[in-house]
């Protein structure tokens, strides 16, 4: 749907509709899809028997899975458009205006544009809220009772988002103030360090060592903060490490070149290899979601197959495995917004280079190439590492036998594939948008 909206903006004399239009249904999308996540999750606290700790214990999992992701959409959102609304601010500095203004008018339009995507988001989760209440846990199913969320929630949430957008502006606006010329010429080549790295794999040694040390934690809540640091804490610096190692091969890639479109793809990436990360970010955390996804199933198949369980134990089971597919499910959902979203705003940003290249005389084909090469070969990267970086975490918690399971395999690999697949197909969606974008006058 957004690459369909997006083509229909991209029509010469809509930039300005799209810039708005863009941020706001990822504005909405995120609201919508946290507060379904968090009003799901919610029902899992108001159970009190001795069963309803490991209920707790994987909705802790499942929230870290989404919420971490949806949190990085929601980045994203904030910065959709930037490129454009820097160029605007920065010209009005050139022509005079003061930073305190510049600022203003930055902090004041990112948070209009959040608001009012906050606002249809909460609209979406009432919409949405009949059909999550109708999910079966132990039984029967959550009811509208179990997954409305109060009021103070519903008023959190989207002020929140505003404020992460307006975080967001205020942190862009630093090169806008300093050197206003050097961001109208686009001359602010992105920089990124290897602490990158030594950070990231810092975290990821914690991580394995709070994995590994679960059996200390004596109380409930101390495992709950241990889960939820070693995966949040994971996939966050997913986001920290995926620009550098993007980066990384893509100045290979470059210099080895022999094709026009190869050459255009590095370059591309070279540009931004942030804006390259999150063109494939969503996938990373699926990736990260499908070695979970599967150790749960061959989980679920290995108790199965125990033959003696109770009708507690069986109901575990289904309910395991209910979690999963609706952990798979919103998975896809933000995968999908995610390149929507992100396809969308890199061909209006780069719409520029787009028609100069169509004036020089490039065929279409070969910038559309160009582009899927800058997607798909940062994407194959990143399907493979965030696999094997969740792979290690969950190490200390299953062993390595559930994780190299036949089953597990299969089922990491269908996710895989498929989260491929949807950044395929929104490719294809979006490539009548770079034709307008290259034939605009």
């Amino acid at each position: 749907m957004i690459g369909r909206v997006a083509w229909l903006l991209a029509r010469p004399g809509s930039s300005g509709a799209a810039t708005l239009l863009l941020p706001i249904t990822a504005f909405a999308i995120v609201t919508a899809l946290l507060l379904t996540v968090i009003g799901g999750a919610q029902s899992f606290w108001r159970w009190t028997d001795d069963t309803a700790v490991g209920y707790q214990l994987l909705a802790v999992i499942a929230l870290v899975l989404l919420v971490v992701p949806l949190a990085s959409l929601g980045g994203a959102a904030a910065r959709l458009s930037a490129r454009r609304r820097d160029d605007r601010l920065a010209t009005l500095r050139l022509l005079g205006a003061t930073p305190a203004t510049v600022s203003a008018l930055a902090v004041i339009e990112s948070a209009m544009l959040a608001l009012v995507g906050s606002a249809i988001g909460v609209v979406g989760y009432f919409a949405i809220m009949p059909g999550i209440a109708l999910v079966p846990f132990r039984g029967e199913p959550l009811g509208i009772d179990g997954v409305l969320l109060p009021a103070a929630v519903l008023l959190v949430v989207p002020l929140g988002i505003v404020l992460l957008a307006v975080v967001s502006a205020v942190l862009g606006l630093r090169q806008v103030v300093i050197s206003p010329l050097g961001v109208r010429t686009r001359q602010d080549a992105p920089k990124l360090s290897w602490l990158r790295i030594a950070i990231g794999a810092a975290v990821i040694v914690l991580s394995f060592g709070l994995m590994s040390g679960l059996q200390l934690a004596g109380e409930a809540s101390v495992l709950f903060l241990f889960l939820g640091a070693a995966f949040g804490g994971t996939l966050a610096v997913l986001n920290l490490i995926g620009p550098w190692v993007i980066r990384l091969v893509a100045q290979g890639q470059a210099k080895r070149a022999t094709k026009p479109a190869k050459l255009l793809a590095a370059r591309s990436v070279l540009e931004s290899p942030k804006a390259a990360w999150r063109q494939v970010s969503g996938v990373a955390m699926t990736s990260f979601m499908a070695v979970f996804a599967g150790v749960g199933i061959a989980l679920i198949d290995a108790m199965g197959g125990s033959g003696e369980m109770d009708r507690e134990g069986l109901e575990l089971i289904a309910d395991i495995r209910t979690g999963i597919l609706i952990t798979v499910i919103g998975s896809f959902l933000m995968v999908a917004c995610s390149v929507g979203v992100n396809q969308a705003a890199g061909i209006l940003d780069r719409r520029e280079l787009y028609r100069s290249l169509d004036m020089l005389g490039m065929p279409e084909p070969t910038m559309d190439a160009a582009r899927r090469r800058a997607v798909m070969s940062p994407l194959r990267i990143t399907a493979i590492g965030s696999a094997v970086v969740a792979a290690v975490v969950m190490l200390p918690l299953t062993g390595i036998t559930l994780i190299v399971q036949p089953l597990a395999l299969l089922v990491i690999a269908g996710v895989l594939a498929a989260g491929i697949g949807v950044v395929a197909l929104g490719l294809v969606s979006t490539r009548p948008m770079l034709r307008r974008a290259a034939e605009s006058a």
